[in-house]
This record gives C-alpha cells, structure tokens and sequence, in this order.
C-alpha cells in the first residue's frame, strides 16, 4: 500500500495522504511523491480540479519526527532540507493555477494545517481539528504557516493561535474563516466531490484565469491588476470554451468545454 495515492477521474485528481497508522504525517520520501503528483496535476490537461485529503479519519499531522530521529544538520543543512525538499510541495500549489480543495476531517497539524491552507478552498468534516502547533516542540513553522495564516483568519487570531498552538474545532475554524464548509465526516467527501465537479464542468481556462487573477490581485495595485485582467480576458474571450459558454447561456442549456 502506497504512502500517496494519486488518481484522476471525472476530470478530478484527487492526491490521498495514505499513513493512517501515523495520522497521515509525511516522510521526506512522501513530500517528493506529493510534490511530483501535484505537478502532474498541473501539467495533465484532463486534469481540471484537485482534491487533497487523508485516508483513515486524519488529515496530516505533520512531518513525521520518526522519520528525522538522530540527525545531526548544520544550520544549512536545516535550511536546505526546507527549501530544496519539504517546501516542494509548498511551491508546486503555489504554481498551480487548477483550483486545489482540501477535504479536511481529523488532525491537521504543524505543516498538515500549513498544507490545508495552501489549498484554494477548505472543506472540513465534523471531527477536523487544526492546529499550528510547532510552538509545542520549540520550532517556528516551517511550511509558511506564518504567511498564509493571517492571511486567511487575520493578523491576531493568527499569532494566537501560531503563539499557543491551540486547537481549533470544525465550527470555530469556520466562524474564523480557517475553512469555508463544515459537513457531518460521512458526508465530507461527497459534498468536496460534487463541488469539484461543478468546477470541472466549467470552462477551465476561464477558472484558472479567475484564480490567477486573484493571486496576483492580492499582491498588486488596482491600476496594475486592471493591465493584467485586461490580458487575461484578450486570451480568455478567444478560447472556444468562450465562445461555447456564451452560446450555451444564450440557449439555455449546459456548455460542454475542451479547454481549448
């Protein structure tokens, strides 16, 4: 039985983290399986949505600290075994312009929290718990919890619950904008699953383009987002996904899109 499983149907990939036995915590030999599949994903053109969840009832807790036991790094060892290893998977989402959703149910710890909010949207089953928990071993967090946790719940809830490493329940992480949905833990994926596929079966160009858009948006001025969008919808409008959209709402009926 494989660490990661990777499969694509329906136009939905979906990248399951498969160690229940160790609550999904990840391997250095993991990451890079994460990593590759997550490329994939983004190269495959059948691919239109990504789902990342965790098998038996977990998320991820983390790095595996079994999987570190008794080595001995420099301070450059320590910086290089996050940037040229565990931050690939970090930096693979971040290149991905396909709409990734987590499915969330059970621990999301230390860097598997980080892993969750690096996803586009976060769905929570009712036994999900997060937690930044990196505080409680004396380390910082490694994954970039520290920039994309304010960015999703605001600055001060951020450092309390970085400061702490707290827990935070499927109903607290909604009211704080930590996940979008919560659903009872049998009903978690069915309810990923159909969202994903009312994506998949719009024009995918036009979703990745409206992703795009918005990372840069947050990172830009007005007058700068305004030239890009301008770009994106010189290329979007003469795609034949386009043109099928406008027709099928001029029809009423569902479009049927290529990607081209």
């Amino acid at each position: 039985m494989a660490d990661l499983e990777y499969s694509v149907r329906a136009h939905v990939a979906t990248i399951l983290l498969n160690r229940p036995h160790r609550k999904n915590a990840f391997t250095l030999d993991m990451v890079e399986q994460w990593a590759d599949a997550l490329l994939e994903a983004g190269r495959d053109p059948d691919v239109r949505v990504i789902v990342v969840t965790g098998a038996g009832g977990a998320f991820c807790s983390g790095v595996d600290l079994s999987d570190f036991k008794g080595d001995k790094r420099t301070p450059l060892g320590e910086k290089e075994l996050l940037t040229k290893r565990v931050h690939r998977v970090a930096l693979a989402l971040e290149g991905i312009d396909k709409p990734v959703l987590a499915a969330v149910s059970g621990p999301a710890v230390g860097a598997g929290m980080d892993m969750a909010l690096l996803c586009d949207v976060r769905f929570a089953g009712n036994s999900a718990r997060f937690s930044e928990g990196y505080i409680k071993i004396g380390l910082v967090p490694g994954d970039g919890g520290c920039w994309l946790l304010p960015r999703a719940v605001g600055t001060s809830t951020a450092l309390r619950l970085l400061w702490t490493g707290d827990f935070v329940g499927a109903e607290d992480a909604l009211r704080i904008g930590l996940v979008d949905e919560v659903h009872d833990d049998e009903k978690l994926l069915d309810a990923v699953y159909a969202y994903a596929e009312r994506l998949a079966g719009r024009p995918p160009v036009a979703i990745q383009m409206i992703k795009r858009a918005v990372r840069q948006g947050a990172r830009t001025d007005l007058p700068t987002a305004l030239d890009l969008i301008s770009s994106h919808m010189a290329v979007v409008t003469a795609t034949e996904d386009s043109q099928e959209a406008y027709a099928a709402f001029q029809e009423k009926r569902e479009g049927h899109f290529t990607g081209r």
